[in-house]
Formats: structure tokens, sequence, C-alpha cells
């Protein structure tokens, strides 16, 4: 007879405690889908979770599942230092510990050293695997991994008691997660999905879910997770009109501009799309991507503002996503296109990552690891703007950062946060965008920018580290993570603020070695 397991999981959506208001309002709208799915396939098995997602305003060591057998973490690299104290932690009262999501298929080598398992690619039958084998894996945890992604995941009905409890945890906007695609069929150089296959899952779960959630909401707030909304565009539209009455249901998305063309822009109105996050990435690059062509420059800034502009009359919300630090990207034509961009496009608002090489997420990182341009920057600092641990091509770090720095000044000065307030027309996108603006994300990241600058141009140490003289991780960084982690930092293991970043070249170079 099959024993009933005590299972506990955890999706960290923040990576310390915070008390920002964004991560307020919008953390708890923030959880995985994984994580959720993982506990209806436990659930399925028979056996009991105990489900935990910490937005950064929990005591986190106080909500960890008690009396448990096995506690699966899920989490993006940013709160790997904080998932590896976790699992020290639990380990040393006899629980077995598991992880997986953006990390563990980011950096499988190094997650190993701190858990018993390391999933990749996970579907119901490898988590068959884990629960069929339940022993300790010491001191180098099992790396599993399916071949391919699920083919179906459990929609929001069957996490709904997943889902529910956190979203109320939500003050205001509660956004239910869900997912219509795996996959995408751009080959973004530096995007984790640009090898993995695109495939749409099922049309008849996406539509029992929204039967589901008219039931739930007066009106609902669904946020789509595929990686590119829309690829299949008139289907997934068919079955939404199927099941749901027109502009019911608010949905927020992330599409490419190749997606938003104004004959689709007005059916994606007609259906309730209030927002979309497209990338717009790079002036130079990427023009399959933006519908551009072979247009750069200022020529790309002047369409994509248009086109932009278009989709804002349809659609009251809209986040540019760009990436800073390309090697297209030289001297300061790149920065100051961007401040064109936003003077042509007021209302939308400027979500700026720079270039960061997640382990194995993208072939690319292979080649930046050969030319010895990786940092070795602690996970902890690998949200996309906390650090860029690319040495870029044509700019020294100091040079690079006073010019992101002088973007983000201009992006968030009084004179564009007036103008974008205005162009959202006063509405509650533009009360979203003035929040963003004066919280972590704008004021916030130009004082963390400029800090960043007065210790390369004042702390010999510190520069040593960018200019790979020194693998010492400053102490700037490391005080950061103490400070995060709080209780926890005492359960995080000994050297774990450091990884092998060229675990990837190395692990490459032994498979041919082996071969």
């Amino acid at each position: 007879m099959k024993k009933n397991l005590r299972i506990g999981i955890i999706d960290l959506v923040s990576r310390g405690p915070t008390k920002a208001l964004w991560a307020r309002v919008m953390y708890p709208n923030l959880a995985s889908i994984m994580p959720q799915v993982l506990g209806v396939w436990c659930e399925e098995e028979g056996h009991n979770v105990a489900f935990v997602c910490y937005t950064g305003f929990e005591d986190l060591i106080e909500e960890l599942p008690k009396d448990t057998d096995l506690v699966f973490i899920g989490t993006f690299t940013q709160s790997a230092q904080t998932a590896y104290a976790l699992s020290n932690l639990l380990r040393s009262k006899g629980i077995l510990t598991a992880i997986g999501g953006p990390h563990a298929r980011c950096y499988p080598q190094d997650a190993q050293k701190y858990f018993d398992y390391v999933l990749g690619f996970t579907d119901k039958e490898i988590i068959q695997q884990v629960l069929n084998d339940l022993s300790a894996h010491r001191p180098m945890g099992m790396y599993l991994s399916a071949q391919i992604q699920p083919k179906s995941l459990p929609g929001v009905k069957e996490r709904w008691k997943f889902i529910e409890p956190t979203l109320k945890k939500a003050p205001w906007i509660k956004m239910v997660p869900m997912i219509g695609s795996l996959g995408c069929p751009y080959t973004c150089s530096f995007c984790i999905d640009s090898v993995v296959p695109y495939q749409q899952l099922e049309f008849d779960v996406m539509k029992e879910d929204l039967q589901f959630l008219l039931k739930k909401f007066k009106r609902p707030l669904v946020g789509w997770h595929d990686p590119n909304f829309g690829i299949k565009f008139n289907e997934c539209m068919d079955a939404i009109e199927e099941v749901v009455p027109a502009d019911s249901i608010d949905f927020v998305a992330e599409s490419s501009l190749s997606i938003l063309s104004e004959a689709h822009m007005k059916r994606f109105k007609r259906n309730g799309f209030k927002a979309f996050l497209p990338g717009i990435e790079s002036w130079y690059d990427l023009g399959n991507k933006s519908k551009t062509g072979s247009n750069k420059g200022m020529d790309k800034v002047l369409q994509v503002s248009e086109h932009v502009n278009m989709i804002m009359s349809y659609a009251p919300y809209m986040q540019a996503n760009f990436v800073m630090g390309l090697d297209s990207d030289e001297g300061d034509e790149p920065f100051e296109l961007t401040k064109k961009f936003i003077d042509l496009a007021p209302g939308a608002f400027p979500g700026y990552s720079q270039l960061s090489a997640f382990g194995e997420a993208a072939p690319l990182n292979l080649e930046y690891q050969q030319n010895n341009r990786v940092l070795g920057f602690p996970f902890h600092f690998l949200d996309n703007t906390s650090a860029m641990n690319v040495i870029p091509r044509n700019y020294t770090f100091p040079e690079f950062y006073k010019r992101v720095l002088d973007l983000k000044k201009y992006s968030f000065s009084k004179k564009a946060i007036a103008r974008r307030f205005q162009a959202n027309k006063f509405s509650i996108a533009g009360w979203m965008n003035l929040m963003r603006a004066v919280s972590s994300e704008g004021f916030g990241r130009i004082k963390y920018i400029a800090t960043l600058i007065q210790l390369l141009e004042t702390d010999r140490q510190f520069r040593m580290f960018f200019e790979q003289e020194t693998d010492v991780i400053p102490q700037f960084y490391v005080n950061k993570i103490k400070e995060d982690l709080g209780p926890l930092w005492e359960w995080l293991p000994e050297g774990a603020i450091y990884h092998d970043h060229h675990a990837y070249l190395n692990s490459t170079e032994q498979q041919v070695l082996t071969a």
C-alpha cells in the first residue's frame, strides 16, 4: 500500500522581506503556475499538500510547512540564495527537499549541492519518480528532467485551492494566473524560451477555466503567463469568444509587437484585453519580433512609437520592454533613441532589463563564457536589474551605468511621469504607472544605480570585481544578501553566495571529452 506523504510546496515570489508599495500591490499577483500544478499532481497521487506563496510580507520561517516528508521549492534565480537557506534549514530537520523553476533549469549543477532533487522540465511522470524514490541524495542531488515540457497542465479550476489563498493577500488588484501556451517561436538569443519549441495548450481547458472564473468574480482579471500570447491568434480569440460575453473579463498579456496589429487590437479590445507587455528589446536587432523588418535606429524608433500609440488607443496599459547592454549597442545613441521613444510614446511604461546570462538558459550564454565575459555575481542580484553579469562589449561598466542612470532619470523625471499620467487619461493605468515610478521600480532603482557608480569610482575592491581582477564578492553585495535574508542568513550554507559561473561551459566540455 502506497504511503500517504506530507508534501510542502513553496513558491518564492520575493527573495526576501520587502516594504515596497509596488510589491504590496503586485507580488501576490506574480505567483507562478508550476508550483500550483505540482500541488494538483501530488494530491492526485493521494498525498497531503501544504502550500505557501511567499510575497515578502510573511514571516517565511513561521510559514514553512510543518511535519513534512518532502518540500518542493519553486524559484527564479534571484531567490536562489533564499531557497538554499530554506533547504538547509529543512534538511536539518530530516526533511527532503527539491527545487524546480527557472533557477533549476539554468544552474542545475549548483542547485544539486543543496537539494536532494533538482528538476528541469517537469511533468507528472517526473514528480511520480521523485515521490516513489523519496530518499536523500547527498552530497549531490539527483537531477531529473523530462525531454520536453508537459503536453497539458491542470487549469485554474483544478488549481483554485492554491490560487485563492494567494489572491487574498492582494489588497487591490487580484490577477488570476492562466497559461495558454508553452515555449516561443522567436529566437531571442538571451531568452530562456529561445530553444523551447512552441506548443499551444488545450483550448477546452482554457474555456472551462474562463467559465469557472465568471462564476467566481463579478469581473475577473486574468494574467496570461505565456512567453508570447496569441501566436495562434484566431484560435485563441475564438475560444475566448465562445464562452465569455464581450468585454466581461479583463486580460493582461505579454505579446510581441508582430502580433499586436491594428486588426488584432480591435478584436483584443472587444474581448477585454486591457494591458500588454511587448518586448521592443533593441533599436538595432530583433526586427522580426517587433515587426520592423530591416529598420534600425531612428527609423525603428519612429515606427515602433507609432505602433505603440496605436496599441494604446485600444488598450489602456502598456509596458514596453528593453534590454540594455546588448552587443549591438555602442555609444550614447541607443540610450538617446530610447529617450526619443519616451517622448513619442509618453503613455507606455518603460521596462528596462540589463543583459544577463542565466547559466544554461540560452545558447548565447555559452559564447559569453567561452569569451570570459561572465562575472560571478551572487544569484541574489540576477533579476535583470540589480546586476549585469555580462561584461559589455562596447562600454566600461562606469560608462554603461552612467548612461543607464541618465536614461532612468529621464524616464522617471517629473515631466515624464506627468506626461505618462496625462497620456493614460488619469485612469487606473495612470495611477499604476505613477506608483511604479515613485516606488522601487523608478526612484528606487535610480538611487541604487547611483550607488553602484559611486562605488565603481571610489572603491578599488569593488571595481576589481567588475574588471575580473578578483573573484571576491564585494562587501556591498554580501551585506545586501545578509540584510534581505534576515534570520535565514544563518542557514545559508557556507560558500553558497559563490557559484561556478562557467559551469555551463565546463559541463559542455566534459560532455565532449566523455563522448
